[in-house]
């Protein structure tokens, strides 16, 4: 009886062994950056396609896009309205990321929807109500690749209690919200994207960040196979 529960325990312990070997040699093949730690997130990031410096390819579950993923950023998904999707037709999710600053903690988000009813004669009314409701204003700064019409803006954004203030001079103050609007030129597809910076020391970052974002802007390729003309 001994020798049989010897022999059964010594099979347990040999395959948890293997089976920790096999995670190890599964996680292994991965980068070693928070993106790929979160297992939500390696789902929509190719690891074998690390498109630039602190980037990978992000490929969204409808299919219809694919855009730069910054490796420090994981998806949030611990309630169902932080990833939402609806068929092939929309999707909205959220990433941030945590990173110490002078012994803070600062913390970033990129908020990401996509959406396939945009009416290409609305799209300036689109922009200028996603900007008015953000800062206030309603003029763009606007970029044109082979593939879409880029409108963005920045500005300024605090609290207090619940009174919400913007400042649109960026020489007053380095922006720490950067908001855009993709427009697909061979289809009704569209994106929103944001992007909020809390708790970092701005003023020593000044163009920093809108390169950053404007490189993710340029970035963003819809799918030809599923756009509709």
């Amino acid at each position: 009886m001994k020798k049989r529960t010897k022999a059964t325990i010594a099979t347990i312990a040999g395959a948890a062994i293997l089976i920790g070997c096999i995670w190890l040699i599964n996680e292994s093949r991965y980068p070693n950056v928070p993106a790929f730690d979160d297992h939500f997130t390696r789902k929509f990031l190719n690891k074998d396609k690390k498109v630039d410096d602190g980037f990978y390819e992000f490929k969204s579950k409808t299919g219809q896009y694919t855009m730069w993923f910054p490796e420090e950023y994981q998806l949030l998904h611990e309630n169902e309205q932080q990833y939402v999707r609806d068929g092939n037709f929309y999707e909205r999710w959220r990433a941030s990321s945590i990173e110490k600053h002078k012994g803070k903690n600062q913390v970033n988000d990129i908020q990401v929807t996509f959406s396939e009813a945009r009416k290409q004669e609305n799209e300036e009314f689109s922009v200028e109500t996603l900007l008015k409701r953000r800062f206030n204003v309603s003029k763009p700064e606007k970029i044109e690749t082979d593939e879409a019409r880029i409108y963005y803006q920045s500005a300024y954004i605090y609290f207090k209690g619940n009174e919400k203030y913007v400042i649109n001079d960026k020489k007053k103050h380095v922006p720490n919200t950067y908001v855009a609007y993709v427009a697909d030129k061979n289809s009704k597809k569209a994106i929103q994207l944001s992007f909020d910076s809390i708790g970092k020391n701005l003023n020593s970052y000044k163009s920093e960040n809108e390169e950053w974002f404007i490189k993710l802007l340029k970035n963003i390729h819809f799918d030809e196979e599923n756009s509709n003309e």
